[in-house]
């Protein structure tokens, strides 16, 4: 099982264009990890703003009484994917790990793949 600053730089290293990863708390919008990222990438920021996304698609879910779970959430740029993906063991309700990818240089098959086994070797 890998920590939080573990599992995050496996995602920097192991999955082919990453730019920047975080694990983010959409209860209160708090990264509790990042890597990555730059002056072009604020991961603090973007955890904010993805904990809008998620907290509306949710909401967006029960309005319509859908009765299933959000595996991932893709979000294509210009440039990059903005890839988010909430978490599903037990202990980590309400997180989930965000990743942004250079298009140019990710598989984004491939990332998400890889995603799903670093979430699976994640403990919270």
């Amino acid at each position: 099982m890998a920590n939080t600053q573990t599992a995050l730089k496996e995602a920097m290293t192991s999955i082919e264009g990453c730019l920047g990863a975080a694990l983010v708390d959409y209860t209160s919008g708090m990264a509790l990890g990042t890597v990555g990222g730059g002056n072009d990438l604020d991961l603090t920021v973007a955890a904010a703003g993805n904990t809008d996304v998620v907290r509306a698609k949710v909401r967006t879910m029960e309005q319509l009484g859908l009765q299933d779970t959000i595996e991932d959430i893709l979000i294509t740029l210009g440039s990059q994917y903005h890839l988010i993906r909430l978490l599903k063991s037990r202990g980590s309700q309400g997180l989930f790990l965000y990743l942004a990818l250079d298009k140019n240089r990710a598989n984004l098959a491939m990332a998400r793949h890889q995603l799903r086994r670093i979430e699976a070797g994640l403990e919270v």
